[in-house]
This record gives C-alpha cells, structure tokens and sequence, in this order.
C-alpha cells in the first residue's frame, strides 16, 4: 500500500515538500545497493564519503575498466542464455523472430512508434512461459551514457510487473473516470426541458448543452494525448490537473444565472473531462501484456458506452422531482469523489516517465551524470514542431489520404452518431408514444447496458479460446484478421435499426424496440473492438495519431447527430427516419467485407504503410 500512495500523485507531492526523505524509492535508501550490471570501477554507489575519497585516490590499472565490463558482458550472456534459447524455440515454433527479455517494455506492444515486425517480436515475448528472472543489462552509447532500464525482467516498478491486485485498482480508477465523464454528457438530456422553460430558449438551443460536451471532447485528445506522451509529463498530470478543473467547472454549471454562461460550462466540462478518452487505453497498454490488453480495454469500452446510457436514468427521477440543475449536482457528487481516489491513489503507469524518474534517482545517489533514460534522450531531442504536426496535423492527413483510415473513421463515426442521435429519438417514441414520465424513459436506456454485457460475454470466450490460441501458435498473423468478428456483428446494427424504428409504436409493446436497441448496441461494441485492434495493428507508428483522428470525427459526427435527430425524426416519422439510418450502416456492412478481403493491397499502396527489409 505504501509503493502505491508513494506512486500516487499525493505520494509525490509529500515527497516533494519532505525533500524526498518520506516515502523513499529503493535509490535512495542507505543500504541500496547497485545491481551488478550497472555496478563498475567508473560507475559505482560509494558506501560512505570516505570510501568515495579512498577510491578516487587509489591508483587504477588502464586496463582495469576494459576487463570490468567484458567479465559483465560475458555473466550477463551466460545469465540470459536460457531466456534466450526458450525464445528461439519459441519463434522457431511460431515463425515469429525472437526477441530479448532486456527491452523497457517487457511484454508490452508498443504501437505508437513500432512497425509490424516488432510488433511480431514483441508478441513474442509476451507469449513466453514465465521463467526465472534475469538481469537486464544496460546499454551503454559511445558518448559514455548508461541507459537505465529495469533491474531485471521481474523488475516490480515495471507497470507489467505489477501484481493482478495493484494492476485491477489502477485499471478501476480508470474505468470509474472514464464513466464519470462519459456520464456526463447524456445525464444532462433530461434537463433540456427545463433549460428551454427556464431561459426561453428554443429545444434545438437547450439541446447544445449535450452536443457541445460532446463535441468539446472530441478536441480535446488532440491536445491532451501528446502532453501524456511526454516523459517529463507522464499519464497523471494531465489526469489529475484536468479533472480537477472539471470538478471545479461543475459548480458554475449548476449555478449558471443565464444560458451563455451553461452552454460555455458544458463545452469546457467536455474539453477537460476528455484526457480519459485520450489516454485511458494507453494507460491499460502500459499495465497488461498484448495478450491480455483485449479484456482490459473492453472494460473500458463498457464505461465509456454505459457512461451515457446511466446518465438519463439517474438523472430522470430527480430532475423531474426538483429541477433541471439537478442533473448537474448529481455529476459533482459523482466526480469529486473519483478524484479523491485518483489524487490518493493512481500510481504513475508510463514506462518512459518511471525509468526517468530512475535515472534521475541513480544521478543523485552516485553522482555520476552518464544515468541516463531512453526517454530522457528522447525528451532532449523533441520539437515542438514535431509535437504539433502529429497532434494537429496528422490525425487528419491519415484520415484524408488513406481510404482504409477513412472508412473505419466514418464507419465509427456513423455508428456513434446514431448512438447519441437515441438521446433525441427516445423522448418522442417513449414519452410521446408511451407517456412514460422522464426516469421510466431514462430506464429504458439500459438496454444499451445488457447489449454492451452481451457482447462482451461473447467477446471474451473468442478472445479467449480462439484468438489466444492463434497468436501463441502463428504470431499475430494479418491485421485483417481481427475484423472477422465484425464481419458478422455488422448486420446487428442494421437489423437493431430496424426492429427499433418499425416497431415503436403505442400499438406494439415497448419492450420490442428495447430489444432492437439492445441488439443495435451488441453489433456497435463488438464492430469497435475490432476496429480498434486492426487500425493501431495496419499502422503502428500513427497508432496515437489514428485514435485521435477517430475520436475526433466521431465526436464531431455525434454532436450534429443530437440536432439533426429531432427534425429528421418529427418530419419523416420514427420508422423512415431510422431506416434511413439504418440503410448507411447496410452500405457499411459491405465496406468492412472489401476491407477484410482487400485491406492488404489497400495498405501495399498507402504512403503510411511502413516499408521493412525481408
């Protein structure tokens, strides 16, 4: 419990004011001593001040340093030598290359910066049988720089190393902060009603108190989500000190005197809740191996879809009992809480920001200034133009010139655009047709909860006992190979329209469209788990850059979707205007066909494919 309030951002800030004398990292301890592959003639932790002087003093053989580090070079190849030699058997065994226990990110696919064949390698690795642990020698440049690593490959300040406890409570406070925000958005639809009578607004005007949340966090990965991969930065800082601010920013919601100060709140709410979208999955890749990440981020799918849906059923019974700005005051005695717990208790998860931390630890305690992290290096050597270009730029250049990119962003981007459009639709069919009161209709909603169940309980069995299996036997295989899931579940969506349109009517029971929603969503999850694998798995390098783009497409989609719902539906009726809906998601379905059959050639063509040696 001590590593993890240590690790936390309050552990650091006690830390900091105690001059680093509490809560202590092993480097700073007196009885701390260097791992032998770091430890040297040149780089050595003096016992005391007078053992520094006295070896400062003695006279040294030229030679001695040269003999030092090939006797560590010749125990370090004989400690790795059977880690070596399972993963031989182990490419051997799957075609895959093999790969070293010694790289930072031990059993984590990096898929920001790695292109497919170490993606390859690295699966390799995360599918070895666990063995004893080795030591993990550093690397050493020609300037002199030592870069630090982990200790060894069961290194516990490793997020991947981290026990399933430790890991389940960090991957919880993610999950209970990315509902939070998402519930934010949709709770305030039972509240559009009562904006319109309080301000004397039209319903199109109360209704932007939804889309510009919604739009607002669509912009805001573009900024959020570079800042996190900054080592300097890390995950926590743009978590802790955003949300904040979205707590802060839910009393003058509340309280709003006139309608521009509420609509200004709700788009800002979005802009700082939105750090969840831009680095929740990048948190879990930090915790869990490629193998696992599939059951990790599916919880995550499952706050982020359910965050909506819950939000009209908690907010329907109260706005109707007291007034529309209870909706607001419920968001804050839900989100202060999540940020207590994240304050207290959210450790650091970035590799590249704790071997930094290391590194500077390691400088501090030897003295000696060649400690270096990779990331530091890294850090050193950013431009800002560069930061700019992928964060602004990029996210749109892949989704203009690459047809593949553009068609599961648009793809997405329709669906999610539906998803919200419900949040109109379901007031005139359930309130309207129904009479249901506002909190009957908001339970209605749960029907995208047991779909999103649904979904995941036949996810994780395909997962499991299909996809496991695959990887460990053949290696990761053709990307295209994780869309043959949404070759089926694409016809849900359609099919889910449909039941939903023609069948809301008073003259048929209420449960029918439920289910058609219901089934609409299995098909919505389940297409976007797929998605999600094979975009970062068809261009690793741009992996952050396409998930920006497609958050922000989507988002920007949803948004107009909210004011477009309400007259589509009122001039064409419920059952035209969802099968018109419904008959975009039918083209679709035939598009992810052509993806699947001619993704490879697609990709063979496309200017961001990366070009490796046979």
């Amino acid at each position: 419990m001590s590593d993890l309030i240590r690790d936390a951002p309050i552990g650091q800030i006690i830390r900091y004011f105690s001059g680093n004398r509490l809560l202590q990292y092993p480097e700073e301890r007196p009885d701390y001593q260097l791992p032998p592959t770091y430890s040297s003639r040149r780089v050595s932790l003096p016992e005391d001040q007078s053992h520094t002087k006295e070896a400062e003093s003695a006279p040294q053989s030229p030679n001695l340093d040269k003999e030092q580090e090939d006797k560590e070079s010749s125990d370090t190849e004989e400690e790795e030598s059977d880690t070596e030699k399972f993963a031989s058997d182990q490419s051997t065994r799957t075609g895959v290359p093999s790969l070293k226990k010694s790289t930072s990110g031990i059993e984590k696919v990096d898929t920001r910066t790695a292109p497919q064949t170490d993606l390859e390698r690295q699966v390799t690795t995360a599918t070895l049988k666990k063995s004893v642990s080795q030591p993990i020698k550093p690397k050493k440049l020609d300037d002199g720089t030592v870069l630090v690593d982990w200790y060894d490959t069961d290194d516990p300040a490793n997020p991947q190393n981290w026990t399933f406890g430790k890991k389940t409570f960090a991957a919880f406070q993610i999950y209970i902060y990315t509902l939070a925000v998402y519930m934010g958005s949709a709770i305030y639809a039972p509240s559009e009603q009562g904006v319109m009578n309080a301000f004397g607004v039209s319903i199109q005007q109360s209704a932007m108190g939804l889309s510009l949340y919604v739009a607002a966090y669509g912009i805001g990965p573009l900024l959020w989500s570079p800042l996190s991969e900054i080592p300097f930065i890390g995950r926590n800082p743009p978590y802790l000190i955003t949300f904040g601010i979205f707590v802060i920013l839910l009393v003058p919601d509340a309280l709003a005197p006139n309608f521009d100060t509420l609509m200004a709140m709700r788009f800002l709410l979005g802009f700082f809740g939105s750090p969840c979208l831009a680095t929740g999955g990048a948190s879990l890749q930090d915790l869990y191996s490629f193998i696992k990440l599939p059951y990790a981020l599916s919880v995550w799918a499952l706050a982020a879809t359910c965050g909506p849906a819950l939000g009209p059923i908690i907010s329907g019974f109260s706005v109707a009992a007291k007034n529309w700005r209870w909706s607001q005051w419920e968001m804050l005695w839900l989100s202060g809480p999540v940020w207590v717990v994240m304050f207290l208790f959210l450790p650091e998860t970035s590799a590249s920001k704790i071997l930094l931390r290391r590194a500077q630890r390691l400088r501090r305690a030897t003295g000696n200034m060649n400690f270096k992290s990779q990331s530091e290096i890294d850090q050193a050597n950013m431009k800002v133009h560069d930061v700019v270009v992928e964060a602004l730029w990029r996210p749109f250049q892949l989704i203009l010139l690459d047809p593949s990119i553009a068609f599961t962003a648009v793809y997405v981007a329709l669906v999610y655009g539906i998803y919200y459009s419900f949040f109109e639709a379901f007031p005139l069919v359930y309130v309207e047709m129904y009479h249901m009161t506002l909190g009957e209709m908001g339970l209605t909603f749960l029907s995208i909860t047991v779909g999103v169940l649904i979904a995941i309980g036949t996810y994780w069995p395909y997962i499991y006992y299909i996809v496991e299996p695959e990887i460990k036997q053949h290696g990761l295989g053709a990307p295209e190979r994780r869309l043959i899931p949404a070759l089926v579940v694409c016809f849900l969506c359609p099919i889910g329209l449909f039941l939903f349109g023609w069948t809301a009517k008073a003259s048929i029971h209420w449960i029918v469209s439920v289910i058609g929603v219901g089934i609409f969503t299995t098909g919505v999850f389940l297409l976007i788990q797929c998605i999600f694998l094979y975009l970062p798995l068809s261009y690793p390098q741009y992996a952050a850059s396409l998930f920006a783009g497609n958050d922000f497409l989507r988002s920007a989609v949803a948004a107009g979707a909210i004011h477009f719902a309400r007259p589509l539906f009122n001039n064409l009726g419920i059952g035209p205007g969802v099968s018109l809906l419904a008959a975009f998601t039918v083209v679709c379905c035939g598009g992810i066909f052509v993806l699947y059959y001619y993704g490879a050639k697609l990709r063979a063509r496309s200017r961001f494919t990366v070009k490796t040696a046979a």
